[in-house]
């Protein structure tokens, strides 16, 4: 009798292991597409990633690059410091999209270009987004922003 208690937990053990083994599994195979990884304009350019891979990618918009063309398509450039990436996008930009202001985009590097389908822009005066700000930091490219009195 014993025994038997005992080789029935076993049993019952062993399939919850296994069950959770196949959850865990099943749910990290639904947000293979979720997950998006962010690179700085100098990642990008190191190791270009495949064209088919989602990713955000984020730094200041510089200066002097956005080019809105006769269409809702806008064309500027990313950049951290030393490296920088052309972005195309399609659609309608933040309100506070602005050059020398920090974004970040979510889309694909295809050909050289990053063709994004999401761009976001900080919030307000002093809101940066963590990655972009540890991007900028790494590549010796931060500048604090005296507040406006």
């Amino acid at each position: 009798m014993k025994s038997l208690k005992k080789k029935r937990r076993i049993q019952i053990f062993a399939v919850a292991a296994v069950a959770l083994a196949l959850s865990t599994a099943l749910i990290g195979y639904a947000m293979r597409d979720g997950i998006n990884f962010f690179r700085s304009p100098s990642e990008v350019l190191a190791e270009p990633p495949h064209e088919n891979e989602v990713f955000r990618i984020g730094g200041l918009v510089e200066e002097g690059s956005i080019i809105r063309g006769q269409s809702d398509t806008v064309v500027f450039r990313v950049t951290d410091g030393p490296a920088s990436v052309e972005v195309r996008y399609r659609g309608i930009l933040p309100d506070l999209f602005a050059e020398n202001e920090g974004m970040v985009g979510t889309g694909r590097f295809i050909n050289g270009v990053f063709e994004a389908h999401e761009i976001l822009a900080k919030h307000d005066e002093t809101y940066m987004p963590r990655e972009v700000m540890e991007a900028l930091k790494a590549q010796d490219h931060w500048r604090v922003r005296e507040p406006e009195s």
